[in-house]
């Protein structure tokens, strides 16, 4: 009797663990599939998408958007295509609106950020039946920016510190160059200071006469 007790009780405990895990399961699934619902898929063309991947948040304003749901290579064009999952709320976005890549700083992360703009029109999502990044262009974000390697930016701005002080440095020995003409200048008058002088001494003798 008390082992069938025992029994009972376990298989009662196993049935709750697992009664929960399915609950938390189908919770996870309805969020997610609310989350999806409220969102809209644009596309956008970068030259280097380095620093992102699936998951990686958009954001404008500061303000979380959407992420980044698929990003895959146009061998053509070699270029990066990105799809974003946007809020449903944010659409039609105006066709000045500009992606670019930022970085949260040197040792974070990258995320999209996106700059509204007006423009001649508006970017809508692909109607059912077009296919994003498809020669219609729908649901395109025209103006892009890719990620910036930040070494390779400093490397360039240490060159060009470089360059101006070695043309400072020739300047200034262009001045010490031109010196040594105003001291002839100087040497060039002195002669004639000094007969001034002379013939100021000259006529106080004539006088004595």
């Amino acid at each position: 009797m008390r082992e069938s007790a025992l029994e009972t009780i376990i298989g009662a405990a196993v049935l709750g663990v697992a009664a929960v895990f399915m609950w938390f399961a189908i919770g996870n699934g309805t969020d997610r599939a609310e989350a999806s619902s409220g969102t809209v898929e644009l596309g956008a063309r970068f030259n280097s998408a380095k620093g992102i991947n699936v998951g990686t948040e958009v954001s404008m304003a500061g303000v979380k958007v959407g992420t980044v749901r698929n990003i895959r290579l146009n061998t053509e064009r070699a270029e990066a295509l990105v799809t974003l999952a946007i809020s449903r709320d944010l659409v039609p976005l105006d066709d000045g609106t500009t992606a670019r890549i930022q970085s949260e700083g040197l040792l974070g992360g990258s995320y999209i950020n996106l700059e509204p703009a007006s423009g001649f029109g508006q970017i809508e999502p692909c109607p059912q039946g077009e296919e994003l990044f498809g020669e219609s262009g729908c649901g395109e974000i025209l103006y892009t920016q890719g990620s910036v390697d930040l070494l390779t930016l400093m490397a360039s701005f240490a060159s060009g510190s470089g360059d101006d002080s070695s043309s400072s440095a020739s300047g200034s020995y262009d001045n010490t160059m031109s010196s040594p003409e105003d001291d002839a200048g100087v040497n060039t008058d002195s002669p004639q200071s000094n007969g001034s002088v002379s013939d100021t001494e000259d006529e106080p003798a004539g006088e004595t006469e």
